[in-house]
């Protein structure tokens, strides 16, 4: 398995930071390793509400029901979850609401599994196609410069931003037998 290195455990902290300054107060997740450090920073933060998704496309009607509550919420997924809410991003754009996505990709740089690359390779296209504004972070270094800015955007601008992590910024997954 992936051992990070101690820049890769910084820019989930960054992303962290970013939340609790533009407030956000919900975070929707299937649980990944990849987001696995800033789960757990959500989880223990008492003015965050972490909630378990049993798949993401959940995660969209968390985000509405966030926003009628007058509260943010922030969403985060693989590339491989993105194409499961394909008919429910559709809620975000026609109902304006903001929802900042965070995408931890698979199928890109040094894959082992070739069942992540179809919809790797695709998933910035199809997050443009349902109305997101897509940023790309391939370092730690880029992610607070993006993260904000994207959650001012979400959240200012009732917009729809998908932040996609790259795996070079992750960390490259290999195979343990």
């Amino acid at each position: 398995m992936h051992s990070p290195t101690p820049i890769e455990t910084s820019w989930p902290d960054a992303i962290y930071t970013q939340f609790r300054r533009v407030g956000i107060r919900q975070v929707g997740y299937v649980p990944d390793a990849g987001h696995s450090r800033l789960i757990a920073l959500v989880k223990d933060d008492p003015d965050i509400a972490d909630v378990v998704l049993t798949t993401e496309e959940e995660g969209v009607g968390l985000v509405a029901g966030a926003a009628l509550g007058g509260q943010r919420a922030a969403l985060l997924m693989q590339s491989s979850g993105v194409g499961n809410c394909v008919n429910m991003f559709s809620l975000l754009r026609n109902c304006g609401f903001g929802c900042v996505l965070l995408v931890t990709m698979r199928g890109e740089f040094g894959e082992f599994n070739p069942w992540q690359v179809p919809m790797g390779t695709i998933t910035e296209d199809v997050l443009r196609l349902c109305g997101f504004l897509t940023y790309r972070v391939e370092s730690a270094d880029a992610v607070d410069e993006t993260v904000g800015p994207g959650c001012d955007m979400a959240f200012d601008g009732n917009l729809q931003v998908a932040i996609l992590l790259s795996q070079r910024l992750i960390g490259r997954k290999v195979w343990t037998r």
